[in-house]
């Protein structure tokens, strides 16, 4: 769908201007449609991620805020996503052997699973929805990467 039609506005300061904003209704498009995926799972995106940055780790533990650095998202409330998972018995959490006061986490095998199944889903949703060959991806990241070059 074009922008214009997306947004009911063709009124653009600048082709910048509509890229940027094409930019962030793309972003929500592709997490909308992310978390309905996720939503069979009882998960919502941002769990989603912290189960893909502990599987990176697996077997090994992370800390809190080791997760939060990695975060996409990165006014997530880590804490509480950990809270929720570890309610759900996807994750564990323990005290560092190395520091007592910091508190490290890891995948459960339920979360491993979980985490395998949603996966799989997301994978499937993704490659319904995206159209673009290989190497227009690789011309799209560049082109992203650029864009977020005076990033700090």
């Amino acid at each position: 769908m074009k922008l214009e039609k997306a947004i009911q506005s063709n009124k653009f300061k600048n082709e910048t201007q509509k890229a940027a904003l094409n930019v962030l209704y793309t972003g929500w498009w592709l997490k909308t449609n992310m978390s309905n995926g996720l939503k069979e799972f009882g998960l919502t995106h941002e769990q989603y991620n912290v189960l893909r940055i502990l599987k990176g780790k697996y077997p090994d533990q992370i800390c809190v805020r080791d997760i939060a650095c990695r975060m996409i998202e990165k006014n997530s409330n880590v804490p509480r996503i950990i809270d929720r998972l570890e309610i759900k018995k996807l994750v564990k959490r323990n005290s560092s052997v190395l520091d007592k006061r910091e508190t490290v986490i890891s995948l459960t095998q339920t979360g491993i699973l979980l985490l395998e199944a949603s996966t799989k889903s997301i994978d499937q949703s993704m490659d319904k929805i995206s159209i673009l060959t290989e190497s227009e991806s690789v011309q799209l990241n560049k082109l992203l990467e650029k864009m977020r070059s005076t990033e700090e």
